[in-house]
């Protein structure tokens, strides 16, 4: 149990129950705000150790909380909830002194907490075998799962899609597999070291943020890679945020292109793979 005190101001009334229950049911003592001004006059009264904080709300939204924050020299880290997670609104709460985001159509209320845990210093159950683990310590594990079109349509392309969001990876095998794509995916950094090799994908869709090895170690072992077709297979990156630092670090080691999740629609991303593979 903890006494640790977050504010959530937030306008979505379930999401907000929902935040509140579950970081209640962990000790938490939490209370919240439907709009910025009541959030914001809740500060000084709470005291909170951590805020939660919706940008688009009503009375006032959450640029104008972090604003009177920052000018105010108030320190308490704020996570913003982002709508859509564009770069040029992540750029702008950081400016005003955000310390971290949090997009709405990607979280569940296990990363909210596994978020409130870090900034408390509390080691995550999930996450702790995460940074022991290196490429060499890699261990052949399950094969990855296969997804082909159950009507016969086939483009005679492969896709090794690596992402741990179970939603978002169901979503965009069904969507390239029925497109024809013949597609393998991985639910972590582990799986996909230990059977990228073994496949022949035509191109690689590679989230940044994995259990045990992140996204770019694994860019990293592909284009260091002594099968020549491995080597040179195009690798597109999958983001949460989009940070700048991130791309250009995705890039530099590698990367063909680079896509935002938030902004992307599965439709989209097939769109994306036709137009690295012409190139």
């Amino acid at each position: 149990m903890t006494n640790k005190k977050i504010l959530i101001i937030e306008d979505e009334v379930s999401l907000t129950d929902l935040l509140v229950a579950k970081l209640k049911k962990e000790g938490y003592e939490v209370d919240f705000a439907y709009d910025g001004e009541e959030g914001y006059g809740k500060i000084s009264v709470f005291k909170p150790d951590l805020i939660l904080l919706d940008i688009v709300m009503p009375k006032m939204d959450g640029y104008e909380v972090l604003e009177k924050l920052k000018d105010e020299g108030n320190k308490i880290p704020v996570v913003v909830i982002s709508n859509s997670g564009q770069p040029v609104e992540i750029e702008k709460t950081i400016k005003l002194g955000a310390a971290d985001h949090l997009i709405k159509t990607e979280f569940n209320p296990d990363d909210v907490l596994e978020m409130v845990q870090k900034f408390f210093g509390i080691e995550s159950e999930t996450k702790k075998v995460a940074p022991s683990a290196t490429i060499s310590s890699v261990k052949p594990t399950v094969d990855l799962e296969l997804h082909e079109n159950a009507e016969g349509k086939k483009l005679g392309i492969t896709v090794l899609l690596v992402e741990d969001d179970t939603f978002l990876r169901e979503i965009c095998t069904k969507k390239l597999a029925k497109d024809g794509y013949t597609v393998y995916s991985a639910i972590d950094g582990e799986q996909a070291i230990a059977n990228v090799e073994k496949i022949d994908s035509n191109i690689v869709l590679l989230d940044i943020i994995l259990p045990a090895l992140d996204g770019f170690q694994i860019l990293s072992f592909i284009r260091a890679s002594k099968k020549e077709s491995l080597k040179k297979v195009p690798v597109i990156m999958l983001s949460n945020l989009g940070q700048e630092d991130d791309i250009k670090k995705a890039m530099a080691l590698g990367a063909n292109d680079y896509l935002v999740k938030a902004h992307f629609t599965t439709e989209e991303i097939a769109a994306k793979i036709k137009e690295v593979l012409a190139r």
